[in-house]
Formats: structure tokens, sequence, C-alpha cells
């Protein structure tokens, strides 16, 4: 059963709106910056892909929450459900939720903040929006918003929900970003996906949201999702398993009634770690090494960074666009790609091409792994 993806918002370092971030991407442009949210001096990266909204303040808290709204309304709005009398579940894809509220909440020893618990709780702070109903956060590493996608879907084909919004959305937080700096072996100055030369993953900042419908006659606003494949295989900690990436991007395939051939576009998970891009690469070898002309591939987070549990999501968003628009962003700091992707068509400058299915990758610690599949919408 198809779905029709009918609304989508974002925001990130490099721009607040999804046309703005695609822009930016094909202007290869990145949102890379120095460590503004805490002190650099402390650790050995001193790069993010942050959001710049925070003032001459300093660090705020719920600054997750504020994203997360804005996305929401703005894809209901898109999805023209604004005024809507009716209340939809929304799903939020996340990693870290409101750990920096806390932290900041932390420092200050409570000396002029108070933390209302409540708060930290995403269904709280989206109950005064008339058009959201029942709230669940899906907290399942990098693959969050994609997980949240499927479930989604679930509901629908279950008959509990006509419509449903999901979303993803994480802010940078210290614990984080301080436990990655020290057991990354390197110290990036940028995320550079497939490059023989990446030394590791660095944490960007932003939210997505789309609104996903059951499937009318016709063609798809944005893009009609076709399937999405999920597992978990739990065999290590961080290291990713080839042979259950390539299983979960066969059911995603089976799900969205597909062949690796009917694929035009993969939007890669890319997190630029020696590890995961070296078996990522793998695994879609596999899949799509042995077709005469393999998919186009390009990886936003050279651009964007690791917007963790909402990374897949925004991947999905940028797919959709790049599917309309016969456009594919390149891999910003891509100069020489890695062994295992030789065999695999990886986006060095923008790519013009006529393409009708995306698949979109996002795998995440613990062996958390989802795929969607879409095809090109009319807007």
């Amino acid at each position: 059963m198809p779905w029709d993806i009918t609304g989508m918002a974002a925001t990130a370092s490099i721009g607040d709106a999804p046309d703005q971030i695609f822009a930016a991407l094909c202007a290869r442009r990145s949102g890379i910056g120095s460590l503004r949210a805490f002190d650099a001096a402390k650790y050995r990266t001193r790069h993010t892909y942050e959001i710049d909204d925070r003032g001459s303040d300093g660090d705020r808290p719920f600054r997750a929450t504020q994203w997360l709204r804005a996305v929401i309304a703005a894809a209901l709005a898109d999805s023209d459900l604004a005024a809507s009398s009716q209340q939809y579940p929304v799903l939020v894809g996340t990693t870290l939720r409101e750990q920096r509220s806390v932290e900041l909440w932390w420092k200050d020893a409570g000396a002029s903040t108070s933390l209302d618990p409540d708060r930290l709780d995403f269904a709280a702070a989206l109950r005064d929006t008339a058009q959201i109903g029942e709230v669940y956060t899906v907290a399942s590493a990098c693959a969050a918003s994609l997980y949240a996608l499927g479930m989604a879907t679930d509901l629908i084909e279950l008959g509990l929900a006509d419509t449903v919004i999901v979303a993803g959305t994480d802010s940078i937080t210290e614990s984080a970003f301080g436990s990655l700096d020290r057991v990354q072996n390197s110290t990036p100055n940028a995320l550079r996906p497939f490059d023989t030369d990446r030394a590791g993953m660095i944490m960007g900042e932003g939210a997505a949201a789309v609104v996903v419908r059951r499937a009318e006659t016709g063609v798809a606003r944005h893009a009609r999702l076709r399937g999405v494949g999920m597992n978990c295989d739990a065999r290590h900690a961080t290291a990713p398993d080839p042979a259950s990436i390539q299983a979960v991007i066969g059911d995603a395939h089976k799900r969205a009634g597909v062949d690796a051939g009917d694929i035009d576009l993969v939007m890669l998970h890319g997190s630029g770690t020696p590890l995961n891009d070296a078996v990522e690469a793998s695994a879609l070898t596999e899949v799509f090494g042995g077709l005469v002309a393999p998919p186009a591939m390009t990886a936003i987070k050279s651009m964007t960074g690791h917007t963790l549990g909402g990374s897949g999501l925004l991947s999905l968003i940028m797919g959709a666009i790049a599917l309309r628009r016969g456009l594919i962003p390149p891999i910003v700091g891509l100069t020489d790609p890695l062994a295992e992707a030789a065999k695999l068509h990886l986006a060095q400058d923008v790519v013009q091409a006529d393409m009708t299915i995306a698949q979109i990758d996002a795998f995440g610690f613990g062996g958390i792994n989802a795929v969607a599949v879409i095809e090109k919408g009319t807007k």
C-alpha cells in the first residue's frame, strides 16, 4: 500500500525551509562553523553544524522543541491542514530529546532557572496545537525518524489513522559531543563521507517534518512513499553489520515493489566514520554493484552534519526535491572515494538526471537500521 507525502518542512544549519536547504546543498554551501554551544577548549573537535539562533546571551534551553513546533506547523500549512478541525497522531524521532535543556539546568545548579520536567516531553510541548492528537516519541538512534515513518505507515494500514505527522528533532548536547570527541580516533574538521581521508562524524542540528496520508488516485504532491524497511540486529554497540544492512535494503525494496535496477537515487547515510562508510559502501555494492548503470548517490551530511534522529527524514525530504527537480547535490569534501565504493556512482558534482525512485538510508548504533523508498511527486 503506498502513502502520499502531502506536507514537508525542515530547518538545518544551511536553511530554514526545504527549498532553502536544497539550494544550499546544490551550491555546495556547508553549515560547518566554530563550536558555539559550549567551551571548545575542552575538546579536540572545534567544529559543528549548528543552527545560529542563540543570540548574544549564549545557549538556551528547549531549542529542539522550538524547531519541532515550527516544522510541524509548517508541514501542516504546506499540507493545507493548518485550519483543520481534526487531530492527527504525531510520531517524533529523536536521539537526544531535550537533554541539552537538562544540561543547562544542571550547570546553572538551579541558581537562576527552574526545570519543569513536563516540558521535556514533546507531547506536552505540542499540547496547545489544535491539530495535534496523541504524540509518540521514537528514540532509536540515527534511524529514529525513518522508524517513525515506518510506524506511521502501520497506523494508516491498520486503519488507526488516515493522516499522520512524522517529525524528527535534535540539538547538540555537550555530553554527546564530548563522548564522540573522545571515542573517535581522529579529529575531523569537517564531515567527509566516503572519502579515504574522512576522519569521523561531526554533529549537526536540525528538525524535519512530513505529513503522511493514505494514497489517493493520481500522483502524490511531494512524493509517494512506497515502503519502509526496518530491522535491529543488536550485534554490536557501534559497528554496523553489512548483512543486516543488505537485509533491510532488500526488505524496503520488497515492500516498495521495486528491484535494485528501479532505484535512480540513493540518499546515503554517510556518517563520515571510517567503519560505517566502508560497511555502507560494501553493502550497497552487493545490492547495486552488478548493474550496468548503478543509481547516483549523495550524502547530505557533508553539508548539514549529522542531525541525529531527524537525519533520515531530512534526507528523505531532500530526496523528494531531487526527484522532482532532476538534480542531485554533490558530496562536499569527496575527492578520493574509498575503495569499497569503486563500483558505486557517488556524486562529486551536481548531477542532472531524469529520476523517479529514490532510496533513503538511515543506520544507527546498535544495528538499528531503516530504509525508505519514495516515488517522484508533482510539486
